[in-house]
This record gives C-alpha cells, sequence and structure tokens, in this order.
C-alpha cells in the first residue's frame, strides 16, 4: 500500500486509493476491492466518486459463523495504515429494533475477507429463524 495515493470527497470522507498499475492507474474502494480495471487517473477518479459509500450502509452476509449465513450491517471499517492491520467491524442485523438487545460484533481482518459479502438472491430470508 506504500503507492496507494488516497483519494477523497470534497468533505474529506476517504473514498478508496488510487494505485498504479504498469503505465495505468486501478481504484480501490474503502474495503480493499478494485473498482476499476487499469485506466486513466482521472477515470480512477470518476470510478471512485461513482462508487461513493452509500453501499456501506447496505445488508451483507457473513458466512463461517453459524449453520447459515449471518445477515449483518457494518459497523466500522479501519484500513491497514502505518503497517498497522486494519479491521472491518459488523454486527448481526437487528433490522433497526432498538428494544432488542445489543447485536453480536464480529472483528474482520481488512482487506474484505471472502466470507463477508454481499446477499445473494439464494441466501435464507433473514426474517425466518
Amino acid at each position: 500500500m506504500d503507492d496507494w495515493t488516497p483519494h477523497r470527497r470534497d468533505d474529506g470522507e476517504l473514498l478508496g486509493w488510487i494505485h498504479p498499475a504498469g503505465d495505468s492507474w486501478v481504484a480501490v474502494d474503502v474495503l480493499g476491492r478494485p473498482v476499476s480495471d487499469p485506466i486513466e487517473w482521472l477515470d480512477a477518479e470518476a470510478a471512485l466518486e461513482t462508487h461513493g459509500l452509500g453501499w456501506l450502509a447496505d445488508p451483507w452476509m457473513l458466512d463461517g459463523e453459524a449453520a447459515r449465513p449471518l445477515r449483518v450491517r457494518m459497523v466500522e471499517v479501519i484500513p491497514a495504515r502505518g503497517g498497522a492491520p486494519g479491521r472491518i467491524v459488523v454486527k448481526v442485523d437487528d433490522f433497526g429494533d432498538m428494544t432488542r438487545d445489543a447485536a453480536e460484533q464480529f472483528i474482520l481482518p481488512w482487506p474484505l475477507p471472502v466470507r463477508l459479502r454481499p446477499p445473494l438472491p439464494t441466501d435464507p430470508d433473514p426474517f425466518a429463524r
């Protein structure tokens, strides 16, 4: 990550990084996922701007913690920096129910591990127990 250049919104919020790929550049989001193929610098900036951060509020699925995938929400994303490892914190989705006990949290490594993924149409109904 030494050659990754941070790209921020106008308000200073980190959208991701741009790093060299031969004579081109690749845009990478805050979870460490590429959001572009090798492209020109300005196109890489545009890719991060278009990708944005709104998707962080979407539900995600966490495999390997229970008999079936758990529906979770992002709580915290801290990318690796200065030699320190990053982390991703998710919590079991409580569907906004403030009367429930605090949802269980899981601390995962950064960048995005394969067991944390967007929901698939084949995933179980999150409202069925």
